[in-house]
């Protein structure tokens, strides 16, 4: 993308940013409480508000269509072809937004509309570069509560001391991150990630998240692994150490291991029989370098991805 379209239109105060997918139900209320919340409650502030259609299979495309035509000015529809993913359509909404801050919220009022105002004067009054919403508690169940805390506490200790504990979705960034974000060319990226890269000091506001009124969460726990994966490679040398280290103690045990054999059978005259105690051995040994060569293809398909240079995401049309 040569330029990006927020460089050639005016500038704006603040964008909101909305990916859906399969929000049917939840896309106009989120758009009248923020209307009514947000909107209403910074008159002086211009605003715009981008849907990102992310390949929904149900009637969220009409809805948002219904939703422009109550406020064509305000309201940008950016379709995708396919389904891309949340990541991809938030760097969607960012790279195509005209705000001097931009605010990402999801689709199904998980997420309070009404601390975004807090979130704008910390912006503009203060001059916070990073406001993150952390979820200090959700509604949810006892399963996705704590998949999500191992999650968070994984990354915490292994990529970023600053991640909170229950992680977060619900930020607003400001033109500084905004360009870094956009500049970057990072493959599988981990969003929140890039957003504490930056270095930026950022301002936490503690909430408690809500469970979902209608419908059910897209977000499984397949893909909560592959971004946590997404996360550790991208950020931490961690696994690449963790191969070395081990590999080092193996070789030590396996060195004593030996040594105990030999001095058993010239001093003890106690043979080493059975074929049990070999397979055993033969067998951890097989799995840690299965483990080994795991990561490295890991490593190495993301090279790959990174030499390949393909879009995040494929635009089958923009309403502006």
């Amino acid at each position: 993308m040569d330029d990006f379209k927020h460089k050639k239109q005016g500038k704006i105060d603040y964008s909101i940013i909305i990916p859906v997918y399969c929000n049917q139900e939840e896309l106009r209320k989120t758009y009248q409480a923020i209307m009514t919340m947000v909107v209403e409650y910074n008159p002086s502030r211009s605003y715009e508000i981008i849907f990102i259609d992310d390949g929904s299979v149900d009637s969220s495309f009409e809805n948002m269509m219904e939703l422009k035509k109550l406020n064509p000015q305000n309201v940008k529809i950016i379709k995708f072809t396919r389904n891309f993913g949340q990541v991809s359509a938030i760097r969607a909404g960012v790279e195509h937004s005209r705000g001097r801050c931009v605010v990402n919220i999801s689709a199904d009022l998980q997420d309070p509309p009404d601390l975004i105002n807090n979130m704008l004067e910390y912006h503009f009054k203060d001059g916070v570069e990073i406001v993150v919403c952390k979820r200090d508690s959700r509604e949810e169940s006892f399963f996705r509560r704590k998949t999500s805390k191992l999650f968070y506490k994984i990354m915490n200790k292994l990529s970023f001391p600053n991640m909170p504990e229950g992680g977060f979705d619900f930020f607003l960034i400001g033109s500084k991150v905004k360009e870094a974000l956009i500049k970057s060319k990072e493959m599988n990226p981990f969003l929140q990630g890039q957003i504490l890269w930056t270095g930026y000091p950022v301002k936490f506001i503690p909430y408690q998240r809500k469970k979902r009124e209608t419908g059910s969460s897209k977000w499984t726990f397949g893909m909560k692994i592959k971004y946590l994966i997404d996360g550790v490679m991208a950020y931490s040398y961690v696994p690449l150490r963790f191969m070395t280290v081990l590999g080092m103690i193996i070789s030590g045990l396996g060195f004593l291991y030996a040594c105990v054999i030999f001095f058993t059978k010239i001093f003890g005259g106690i043979p080493i029989k059975g074929w049990a105690p070999i397979m055993i051995v033969v067998l951890i040994l097989s799995g840690f370098q299965m483990l080994m060569l795991g990561v490295i293809g890991e490593y190495v398909w993301r090279t790959l991805e990174q030499v390949r240079r393909r879009d995040h995401y494929v635009i089958e049309k923009i309403y502006d």
